[in-house]
């Protein structure tokens, strides 16, 4: 369709569908009174779904037990500590994809040339190689097709990990943006009453809601609109660096509203978004009480006026609305996109959601305690090993064509090898103008700096022409203004912001934080793990690699 067709998002009144609570699946069964391991079907469905009210139905592919159930999000999975999941991932989708996509990219293609492949990443998840969802494992409607290194139609979640919240989403190879960008995505939350419950947070009820953040554009026909046309099109017909919508959804709606009570609320926060950074802020001047970072919790709470969250990130929050002096505000966004050097936000785009707030007092408003997790301290002097990892882009002229992760293809040997329930230094050297959020798939870690590179082009230079930090010196350059990690981004992440023209440093710990254990099953095995940057668009050309454990 003509770019005319599409739809102007001021043509949208904002703030007039109610938000979505998604359906909610245990993750267990309760047999006289004992939580068991539970084994269960979410399929992938092509449906139509209404993302506003004055928008035509929109065709989608969603997540759900049957395809009446389907949704976008997909249904909040909420796991328990110590009690495995099984989930068969079905796909029912069609042949043919209802976004453009790019053939010239690195792409799942299945040999009978038919089938959309789809495979299931629990982003997050502490989980053999065989349930992670590598992109190499996907396989089509019925598995009559696969990849290279599909395994097994039943997914293993033991959800042994820390209590948090995660969440799922496609990562077949080459075409994580367009199905994600069609729907495929949905919250994941592993809960452990006997830890949680004595914090006395707002807990697994009415006020504890997940809110999955993203973007689109819409045609006046109701579906999404994707540019069909590449930035670059002699090299890449299709593909774009990133992907923008003006219409910001919460919950499956666009610019939805929620009525709340005079009292506390806890928000999960999930930025499903392919590109867009969030600077999420109140109208009215409320604050957030951060409580959990991705899918760990914080040692204290931290009280912020505004958040950041790149793509993928995750914030848990309590909001107090007793502490409003009007019955209404506004969650706002502030990131400029591409963040953070691109446009400022527009009208349509600064506007997440409103709260109607309740005028009549309500008594009870929950409780904020001073202490919350503390996990084992990192030590890093027990680190097993030093990594320079090295962000590149490559240009024609002035435009994107690719971006590397140490200038190598996935298709490239392993490089990055850690052994079994050992911890690494990481040192993670960003070269172009983006800011990447870095995934690494099984590892957490901890931020222990950031630093500007001094003579940054001297040194991009040299690395261009050896790609080798240590040949180019990189104790050199990497001595510059250490930049703040900000306070509720100091404790254990699954994704971290890698600033433009810095080197950020980590300990990566590869055993569960919370009781320094290695794994119960063999992260040795095939297919492996990856590691990437969470922009979908730069994942999927090509800002991933693989990431291969030994004992």
């Amino acid at each position: 369709m003509a770019e005319d067709k599409l739809m102007s998002p001021s043509k949208l009144r904002m703030f007039v569908d109610k938000l979505p609570d998604m359906p909610r699946i245990k993750g267990y069964d309760v047999i006289n009174g004992i939580h068991v391991p539970k084994s269960f079907k979410i399929g992938m469905y092509h449906k139509k779904w209404k993302f506003h009210r004055d928008l035509p139905a929109t065709e989608v592919f969603a997540y759900g037990t049957s395809w009446h159930t389907a949704t976008v999000p997909g249904p909040t999975i909420e796991a328990l500590h110590s009690v495995d999941s099984y989930i068969k991932w079905k796909n029912y989708l069609p042949s043919k994809h209802i976004l453009p996509w790019d053939p010239t990219l690195p792409t799942a293609t299945p040999s009978s040339k038919k089938g959309i492949p789809t495979v299931v990443h629990l982003h997050g998840g502490i989980d053999k190689p065989q349930s992670d969802g590598h992109s190499e494992a996907w396989f089509t409607r019925g598995f009559k097709d696969h990849g290279p290194k599909w395994t097994n139609r039943k997914y293993h979640y033991h959800n042994l990990q820390h209590p948090g919240t995660m969440w799922y989403h496609d990562h077949a190879m080459g075409l994580t943006r367009v199905n994600i960008l069609a729907g495929l995505m949905g919250a994941y939350v592993i809960q452990q009453p006997s830890v949680e419950e004595p914090l006395g947070l707002l807990y697994g009820e009415e006020y504890d809601r997940p809110l999955v953040v993203f973007d689109r554009g819409f045609r006046s026909d109701g579906s999404i609109y994707m540019n069909s046309t590449g930035n670059n099109p002699s090299i890449h017909p299709q593909w774009q660096p990133e992907y923008f919508g003006d219409a910001i959804i919460v919950n499956g709606k666009a610019w939805p509203y929620m009525k709340v009570k005079r009292r506390k609320y806890r928000f999960r926060i999930i930025n499903a978004s392919n590109a867009r950074f969030f600077k999420f802020f109140f109208t009215n001047n409320m604050t957030f009480i951060h409580v959990a970072s991705d899918s760990a919790y914080h040692e204290r709470p931290v009280e912020l006026h505004d958040l950041l969250l790149a793509p993928s990130e995750i914030a848990d929050v309590i909001v107090n609305f007793s502490k409003s002096k009007s019955n209404s505000t506004i969650l706002a966004n502030g990131a400029a996109y591409p963040y953070p050097s691109g446009d400022p936000v527009n009208e349509a785009n600064s506007k997440v959601m409103k709260f109607v707030i309740d005028p009549h007092h309500e008594v009870y408003t929950g409780h904020i305690p001073h202490k919350l997790m503390k996990y084992p301290s990192p030590d890093v002097s027990k680190a097993s090993n030093t990594r320079y990892i090295a962000f590149y882009e490559y240009t024609n002229g002035e435009e994107p064509t690719h971006l590397y992760i140490n200038g190598k293809s996935f298709e490239a040997s392993v490089t990055e090898t850690p052994r079994v329930g050992t911890s690494e230094i990481w040192n993670i050297i960003n070269l172009t103008e983006d800011n990447h959020p870095m995934h690494i798939h099984l590892g957490l870690f901890i931020v222990l700096e950031q630093r500007e590179l001094v003579n940054l082009e001297e040194f991009t230079k040299c690395m261009t022409k050896l790609n080798d930090a240590i040949k180019c010196k990189i104790n050199k350059y990497s001595h510059g203004k250490r930049t703040n990690v900000p306070l509720h981004e100091k404790g254990w992440k699954n994704v971290f912001k890698m600033m433009p023209g810095h080197v950020t440093k980590i300990l990566v710990k590869f055993s569960f934080i919370h009781s320094n254990e290695s794994y119960p099953f063999d992260a040795t095995a095939e297919p492996g793990y990856v590691y990437h940057c969470h922009i979908l668009d730069h994942e999927d050309n090509v800002m991933m690699r693989p990431l291969k454990f030994v004992h």
